[in-house]
């Protein structure tokens, strides 16, 4: 595995087996991921909060199991925020879609195997054109795999956040008629998640940014001033974990430049 680009703020985020187990209610309100029993995969956890990507990565591959879903949500956070090359970018997506599949099949019952699969297929999508991705069959398979995690785990508030983007997504490349049609696509069901997600999970910074974004495609400058307000909340987020901080730092990047 080459090297890959270091998490910037390393030394703020500072996690062991311990720490990982007393906070793990709050760290993963948003995935519904059940605290692992073995020592090597809360180990592997621990070196993704801390923002270590590669070797949460790493260990997570080796530990098996479990383990695999920390390898996965690594690579595919790792690869949203913090990997320049578009090129690595969508391999990692892919080599996180492929696995996650694996694990799906083996294991048809982890809310996480289907939501990851789901989430590396939309970033995938995102980077080739969604426009692109949605010719190539991959929305449906990206909405299936979202609806599955979220019947087995009904307090995931991030397969909602991720479905609600596809929702408006979809509408807003394709329009509201062809994406319902077709897709299945419809403003109200993605707003509603939205709102949904943030009941489970208030404190989501990527809840309000998915949010925001979604509220500017489907109703443009209408929804500008909204949109706005929950980048600012995003932005005064406080961050617990790496993953966290890679949120809060988007809002504000993003306010920076209005």
């Amino acid at each position: 595995m080459a090297q890959w680009t270091p998490f910037p703020h390393a030394s703020d985020y500072r996690f062991d087996a311990g720490s990982t187990k007393k906070q793990w209610a709050r760290l993963h309100a948003g995935d519904a991921e059940p605290c692992p029993r073995d020592p090597a995969v809360l180990e592997a956890w621990s070196l993704f909060h801390a923002g270590d990507f590669q070797r949460a990565t790493e260990a997570g591959l080796s530990a098996g199991g479990a383990g695999v879903t920390v390898a996965n949500k690594a690579m595919a956070i790792y690869a949203t925020y913090l990997e320049p090359r578009e090129k690595v970018r969508l391999d990692l997506f892919l080599q996180v879609a492929a696995r996650a599949e694996a694990q799906a099949k083996a294991e048809p019952d982890n809310a996480n195997a289907w939501y990851w699969h789901a989430y590396a297929l939309g970033r995938y999508s995102q980077g080739i054109s969604v426009a692109k991705a949605l010719a190539q069959g991959l929305g449906g398979k990206v909405k299936d795999s979202l609806e599955k995690a979220i019947a087995l785990a009904p307090k995931h508030a991030d397969a909602r956040i991720a479905l609600g983007a596809f929702h408006a997504e979809v509408i807003d490349k394709v329009g509201s008629l062809i994406g319902g049609m077709t897709y299945g696509a419809k403003k109200d069901t993605g707003l509603k998640l939205f709102q949904e997600a943030l009941k489970l999970n208030p404190g989501s910074a990527i809840a309000m940014i998915e949010y925001a974004n979604a509220l500017v495609m489907l109703d443009g400058d209408k929804k500008m001033k909204e949109a706005t307000q929950l980048y600012e909340k995003a932005a005064a987020c406080d961050p617990l974990d790496a993953m966290e901080r890679l949120d809060v730092d988007m809002a504000r990047a993003e306010l920076e430049e209005e």
